[in-house]
């Protein structure tokens, strides 16, 4: 299923992700250097993807799961974006969030055909959520205007 994307209101790129079926398998890194590995995990999965840390709704995003991720032990939530990591670090530390959050090297972008690779966000990954249940996506939600931020709810409801 193709995806139109626009950036408060123009179009940037197109994208082409996998939205349903079996979830592609991938390892990342978190901030502290572990490997994080998709098929490792045991718990239902809700994955945060989000182009720029450091940009306001990707920020409010973040910190949305974060307290999610606090509240719900029952659920392992990913924060992925392609920041570095110390970018991540950074932000992390000056917002006081604690989640997992890992760095894409381009991976996971690929797999899930979320990179942009057209316009003034090119080389960024597409703002989408995904909720993973037995190596499964069960729920997913591509924001067509990656601006606006994600249903909330009805992820955490997805992955409950």
């Amino acid at each position: 299923m193709v995806f139109d994307l626009s950036y408060h209101g123009e179009k940037v790129s197109t994208i082409d992700p996998i939205v349903k079926g079996n979830a592609p398998d991938f390892t990342l890194h978190d901030l502290t250097g572990k490997k994080v590995t998709l098929s490792a995990l045991t718990k239902p999965v809700l994955i945060s993807v989000f182009p720029n840390i450091n940009t306001r709704v990707c920020a409010l995003q973040t910190k949305h799961f974060n307290v999610e991720a606090s509240q719900h032990q029952e659920i392992d939530f990913l924060s992925i974006s392609n920041n570095t990591p110390d970018e991540q670090k950074n932000w992390c530390a000056a917002e006081g969030v604690e989640m997992t959050i890992l760095s894409d090297d381009g991976s996971f972008g690929k797999a899930y055909g979320l990179l942009m690779k057209e316009g003034p966000i090119a080389g960024r990954l597409a703002r989408s959520i995904f909720v993973i249940k037995n190596g499964a996506i069960v729920y997913s939600e591509i924001l067509s205007e990656v601006s606006q931020e994600p249903n909330y709810d009805a992820a955490l409801k997805a992955a409950l």
